[in-house]
């Protein structure tokens, strides 16, 4: 019989992903070591056991909950209703306000998803398609005429391109934040996206 969870158990387990989150994106995840993880958490290594059983399922909560995190922004934005103009400038403003206290956990998702096992790692990827397809998706409305050319899901990832990668150079403190970045972001797409022509057979 499985031993009943403690009121504070999730409290407690995001506390670990969090600081197991920001371990493994300043010391890479396969230098990190278990100890190093409950030193980080602040609990006894047969605490930490008690949350996780091992290295790689701390990897792998860390990379699915950051997905599922980003999945639950885009239905909430879905459930709006908004034309696709306002939802995809919405979708850019939710993500790049997500990302502000997500650094390490996308940091994560970035670079440590090659060290997980095929199920947990195709469960993290399909999640991502399924955000990908959402902004795809939403570009196809703005413009259907490019769907010959098979341009949505290359804008998708174009406009991921600009906003994906702020982790390795937006830092807390400096002159730019997320949220004043997130205004220039949908300016640069949509300034560009009208200008898009489908590009001539190879």
């Amino acid at each position: 019989m499985a031993r009943p969870r403690s009121a504070g158990f999730e409290n407690q387990l995001d506390q670990i992903l969090a600081a197991s989150a920001r371990l493994f994106a300043s010391r890479g995840y396969t230098a990190t070591t278990m100890n190093e993880v409950a030193a980080a958490c602040g609990v006894s290594k047969a605490t930490l056991y008690h949350y996780v059983n091992d290295k790689q399922g701390l990897l792998a909560q860390i990379a699915a909950g950051h997905v599922a995190r980003l999945e639950t922004l885009v239905l909430d934005v879905a459930a709006q209703r908004l034309p696709p103009e306002a939802r995809l400038r919405e979708l850019i403003h939710r993500f790049m306000q997500a990302y502000a206290s997500a650094e390490h956990q996308h940091r994560v998702l970035t670079e440590d998803v090659k060290f997980l096992g095929p199920a947990e790692r195709d469960r993290v990827l399909d999640g991502q398609r399924r955000v990908v397809a959402a902004f795809a998706d939403t570009v196809a409305e703005l413009r259907p005429d490019l769907g010959a050319a098979q341009l949505h899901k290359p804008l998708a990832m174009l406009l991921f391109g600009m906003i994906n990668w702020t982790f390795t150079w937006l830092h807390a403190g400096g002159a730019l934040s997320h949220e004043t970045l997130a205004p220039v972001v949908v300016d640069l797409f949509f300034g560009g996206l009208p200008a898009v022509v489908v590009p001539p057979p190879r």
